[in-house]
């Protein structure tokens, strides 16, 4: 398994500002894993455009390139050391920084000519590693920050990130190690910061945290048990799409769908449920079963019937059973989700999962994770077909010469499907609101015709 797709403003869509004036010292920056990951880019570049940098979307027009690193997985580490090393040949003056970071003795002991190594959200460190390497030289006339800080993201969204850490202790998952406990930003910055975003034209907010429904709770001092959902509210009431990305099913989570209900909200839940079976999650160290969990869902969709609900599986975990596996697929057969993603188990170095006993063998994950993926391709391509025909408002993200694609309430970028308008898209803009009917839907995407 790999990273997301590719978040690096040399490869993606990525808005930079292209005023670069002579002589000014400037910064490329390769942003590899997570949306969370991606706010730390968006952060660090913010502060070094204010600090007079320019930023370059390449190797050649950078003076040093900052590798903003993954280390959820081992295979995401060695792409984390490759990307670092196509730097180091591309550019030669490199700074680290990111979730690797956090182990830098394995990243100098591959790659010893970096410069610096820093790990997550340090982001002090990190522009005294890039002070050190290229000192700033602004120009307080001409170096014009934007309102909305540097995003790396196509104008019309941007992912908004509420907190950081987590307070869970899974044996299989490292970001407290490397991210530590839950911290929770002000409810008004992040309200202040939505607020300059929608100004600025972004017309889809993704909220995102390591666990979103627990935002705020370890605050003694707050105003409710549960402020996700007031935080939830004040941003429905910007006028803009609102996706809650990482919910963990807490029974609190109910509250949130009436605001969906509403429409103050988009009604889509991206809920890492991870697996059902109670073994596979006690081995986990993980709560909710089978039976619980399709309770919390039909509690949600009586109140929202027009819920979307993603979710994130693992197979293969350490001691997973075919009985086990098989009580899976009955609980996807009956759950009916909208949107799921499935990553085969692998050992991550510090996870206390390495050491449980009977490791399931890798041919055995990969066959269990296509007959996963099989059974939740099939539910998705009869879900889709049941739209053919209905009206949906889309949000479009591209527009070039053969269509515009764009994407439903019930689709998040990067993770979810599409849906493709391929006649009358020339007048059509990313960002724009439009209404379509389906026409067609295939296995994860849907096509249709503006109304």
């Amino acid at each position: 398994m790999t990273n997301p797709p590719d978040l690096r403003p040399d490869l993606a869509n990525a808005r930079l500002p292209d005023d670069r004036r002579k002589d000014q010292p400037t910064i490329g920056m390769v942003s590899l894993g997570c949306p969370k990951a991606l706010v730390d880019s968006e952060r660090i570049l913010t502060r070094l455009r204010a600090e007079g940098y320019g930023i370059s979307p390449d190797y050649g027009g950078a003076d040093a390139v900052i590798v903003n690193t993954c280390g959820f997985l081992d295979s995401a580490k060695a792409e984390s050391l490759d990307a670092i090393g196509e730097a180091l040949t591309e550019n030669g003056r490199v700074i680290v920084t990111g979730c690797l970071g956090a182990e830098p003795d394995y990243i100098t002991g591959a790659h010893p000519k970096v410069l610096a190594v820093t790990g997550p959200h340090q982001y002090e460190q990190v522009l005294d590693a890039v002070h050190n390497a290229v000192p700033p030289a602004p120009d307080p006339f001409v170096d014009l920050l934007p309102p909305q800080g540097v995003k790396l993201t196509p104008r019309h969204y941007s992912y908004l990130k509420i907190s950081e850490g987590c307070n869970h202790s899974c044996r299989f998952c490292i970001i407290p190690d490397m991210r530590g406990k839950l911290v929770s930003r002000p409810a008004r910055a992040i309200t202040r910061e939505a607020e300059k975003l929608v100004e600025n034209g972004v017309k889809e907010l993704l909220v995102i945290s390591q666990d979103t429904s627990a935002y705020g709770t370890e605050q003694r001092d707050r105003e409710t048990k549960f402020p996700i959902t007031q935080l939830a509210r004040d941003l429905g009431t910007l006028g803009a799409w609102v996706r809650l990305h990482y919910v963990y099913p807490y029974p609190h989570v109910r509250d949130l769908v009436p605001l969906m209900a509403e429409g103050l909200i988009l009604p889509y839940l991206d809920v890492p449920f991870q697996h059902v079976h109670p073994a596979t999650l006690r081995r986990m160290a993980r709560p909710a079963a089978a039976e619980r969990t399709l309770e919390e869902i039909a509690a949600w969709r009586a109140t929202c019937p027009d819920i979307a609900i993603r979710s994130t599986f693992i197979v293969g975990y350490p001691g997973e059973t075919e009985e086990e596996f098989q009580v899976l697929l009955d609980w996807l057969e009956e759950a009916q989700l909208d949107r799921v993603g499935c990553f085969q188990y692998e050992d991550v170095e510090g996870a206390r999962s390495n050491a449980l006993p009977d490791h399931v063998p890798d041919e055995l994950k990969e066959e269990r994770w296509h007959r996963f993926m099989e059974k939740a391709q099939a539910i998705s391509e009869a879900k889709l077909a049941a739209k053919v025909g209905q009206r949906l408002q889309v949000i479009v993200d591209e527009v070039d010469s053969e269509a515009a694609t764009c994407r439903t309430k019930a689709d998040a970028p990067e993770i979810d499907g599409n849906l493709f308008v391929d006649e009358g898209q020339e007048a059509l803009s990313p960002g724009d609101l439009v209404t379509v009917e389906v026409e067609e839907a295939g296995e994860y995407d849907l096509w249709g015709k503006l109304v």
